[in-house]
């Protein structure tokens, strides 16, 4: 039978699989089709992994014994910051162009048990740092509705993957917003889980109290199918964490809609009106829908841009060029290190570790970490009163991003105008909430929009929810 990747889910493509309508290696060549005709020009891939059918191979052994999970021999693409053991992971900087991992992340293993079909690693902004996918080293990639624009960033290669029915599913990692930011502009579902809730162990680290790895899919059942394998408190991840407590959803859900961010300047008026028209879907769907305030969200933006590259300066100082990645030799030591890390580093990676460096110097830590911590505080205080106070909600609902995908080389010699792209991202970010996007529409020019769902912590099965209902997903 021939394959409809368009419409194919993970449920799908496993009844398939079982029944014996095709083959792993059938359905993962049919990806690989797609891959081969449209990543030379897209470029979503950094690399297609050579060994897919002998992975497709073992993965139909487990059908035949009949120990195939609903995973076995699904495709799935993975960011190039999230490690394989004895294959390159590059996270898309130079620095590390060569470099081969030594382990599995934990994501990976969980997967790897699952009987999974591992197609190659996807492009990504260098070291996860931007909003396009423009600053890769090797290139950047193209939103797969319109080739013209950028597909988000940091994980725009994994959302162009799934976009172009290059891979069923793909992995990303969010600091703020780069996993649901891409999903909003390629028309695809992103999940960010609670901070902690999946393992970072075989991540590389970018803002440690930020980073987390979801799922890009093209269902909200897939990415719910996903992150029930890959999340779990892990030992060797001191920040993973579970809920100690079982959760039932609510028969009747409130949402609301927090003022502070909605009357922010510089939301589209297009994105403006699908969010208005979103609103009315659920509330028809029986929602109960309340306007709050988040008074200190305004913030969160600023308050992220001092803590995330304070981390930066700190996780990135391991790339001297002397245990590991490209090394450049100077007439000494401190020559060594300036002429790797010169090379190694592109702009906005420089830019982000200077200015990191900075606000950890003696004299204004005080005045800008600090602060920046005490505004995350407070900005975790507004979500849990509107999560517990007395005229509590069960969700947040925004747009995910204020304008759709934006041109090539339109906002990469404007920073300010690139970090505002994250605007609407970054006060879930900063709390650690769970968060995603969902495909809510196009524009007049046939962009995609998305639609964006907060809820607490560990309250994932919430987003599920409010996600498949919105999706109409049964």
């Amino acid at each position: 039978m021939s394959i409809d990747l368009k419409s194919l889910t993970i449920r799908k493509a496993h009844k398939h699989l079982k029944d014996g309508d095709f083959s792993v290696r059938e359905l993962v060549q049919s990806f690989i089709k797609q891959i081969e005709e449209k990543n030379p020009e897209i470029n979503a891939y950094l690399e297609v992994y050579s060994d897919w059918q002998e992975q497709a191979d073992k993965a139909q052994e487990l059908f035949k014994k009949g120990e195939a999970t609903l995973l076995t021999g699904i495709p799935i693409a993975l960011k190039d910051n999230i490690l394989i053991k004895d294959r390159i992971v590059s996270s898309g900087s130079k620095i590390l162009e060569n470099y081969h991992s030594v382990y599995d992340s934990t994501v990976v293993s969980k997967l790897k048990k699952e009987g999974v079909v591992f197609v190659g690693r996807t492009n990504m902004d260098e070291f996860a740092m931007g909003s396009s996918t423009e600053t890769s080293a090797f290139g950047v990639t193209k939103n797969p509705n319109d080739l013209e624009r950028v597909p988000g960033g940091s994980s725009g290669g994994s959302a162009a993957a799934v976009a172009m029915s290059g891979a069923l599913v793909a992995l990303g990692s969010e600091t703020n917003g780069s996993i649901r930011q891409p999903a909003s502009l390629c028309g695809v579902v992103g999940l960010k889980p609670t901070y902690g809730r999946v393992s970072r162990y075989g991540l590389m680290a970018l803002g440690s109290s930020l980073d987390q790895i979801g799922p890009l899919t093209k269902t909200v059942d897939d990415a719910e199918i996903v992150f029930d394998s890959i999340k779990g408190k892990d030992e060797k991840d001191a920040t993973s964490n579970e809920p100690e407590d079982e959760f039932s959803i609510p028969e009747k859900m409130v949402l609301g809609i927090p003022g502070d961010i909605m009357s922010m300047d510089g939301i589209d008026p297009e994105v403006r009106k699908n969010f208005e028209e979103s609103v009315e879907r659920l509330s028809k769907l029986g929602y109960e829908i309340k306007n709050i305030s988040l008074p200190h969200a305004h913030y969160s933006l600023a308050a992220y841009y001092i803590i995330m590259p304070a981390e930066v300066s700190s996780n990135l100082a391991r790339y001297d060029g002397v245990r590991y990645g490209l090394h450049k030799d100077g007439n000494n030591l401190i020559e060594d290190y300036i002429k790797t890390r010169t090379e190694g580093f592109g702009d906005e990676a420089r830019r982000r570790i200077i200015l990191g460096t900075y606000v950890l110097s003696s004299g204004y830590y005080d005045s800008f970490y600090s602060k920046a911590n005490e505004v995350r505080n407070l900005v975790i205080s507004d979500f849990e009163k509107v999560f517990n106070g007395p005229d509590k909600v069960d969700a947040v609902i925004t747009p995910s991003t204020p304008s759709p995908a934006f041109k090539i080389g339109e906002k990469v010699s404007d920073p300010l105008s690139m970090y505002l792209s994250d605007v609407l991202a970054s006060p879930s970010s900063i709390a650690g909430l769970p968060g995603i996007s969902l495909p809510s529409g196009f524009t007049k020019n046939n962009l995609p929009i998305g639609f964006q769902v907060v809820a607490p912590y560990f309250r994932e099965d919430i987003l599920f929810k409010i996600g498949k209902d919105f999706m109409g997903e049964k």
